[in-house]
C-alpha cells in the first residue's frame, strides 16, 4: 500500500517512498502554528502526483520553501537546506563552527496530511526551533 500526502481537496499528491519511522515536531513559530510533524527525504525520493494548485510561502525563499494549496490552503510539503547535517535538534552545532551553512537539500512532507499511518511505528522527535535557531 503506498501512503500518500494529501491536501484537505486532494489537488496535491505527493506519494511516499515508504512509511515513515522518524518525524520532527517543531515548536517554531512556523511549525507551532501549523502543528505539523515532519518527516524528511532527500531530492528525488518523493513522486508528485498532483501539484499544480500549490503556491509557495516563505521568509527566506534561499534557505527554505514552504508548499500550500492555493484551494484548500493546507500545507502539505518544503525543501530547505539540511540544517539536520551541521546542527542538532537543540540548535547547537555539531561541529566547533557554528557559523556553518549546509550545502545539501532535504525535503519535508507534513505526515499529519498521510491517511492509513500507524503513529505507533513513529519515532517523534522534539525539535527546539524557537529557541535552537
Amino acid at each position: 500500500m503506498s501512503l500518500i500526502a494529501s491536501c484537505h481537496c486532494g489537488a496535491t499528491q505527493i506519494q511516499l517512498p515508504e512509511h515513515p519511522l522518524k518525524g520532527s515536531e517543531c515548536n517554531c513559530t512556523f511549525c507551532a502554528r501549523l502543528g505539523a510533524i515532519w518527516s524528511y527525504y532527500e531530492p528525488g525520493e518523493l513522486i508528485f502526483h498532483a501539484q499544480d494548485n500549490q503556491r509557495m510561502y516563505s521568509t527566506k525563499p534561499e534557505q527554505k520553501q514552504g508548499y500550500f494549496c492555493a484551494t484548500c490552503g493546507m500545507h502539505i510539503w518544503g525543501s530547505s537546506l539540511d540544517w539536520s547535517s551541521l546542527y542538532n535538534s537543540d540548535g547547537t552545532p555539531k561541529s566547533a563552527d557554528a557559523n556553518a551553512v549546509p550545502t545539501k537539500v532535504k525535503h519535508a512532507v507534513n505526515l499529519r496530511l498521510v491517511d492509513g499511518l500507524d503513529w505507533s511505528e513513529i519515532e517523534i522527535e522534539k525539535m527546539d526551533g524557537r529557541n535552537g535557531w
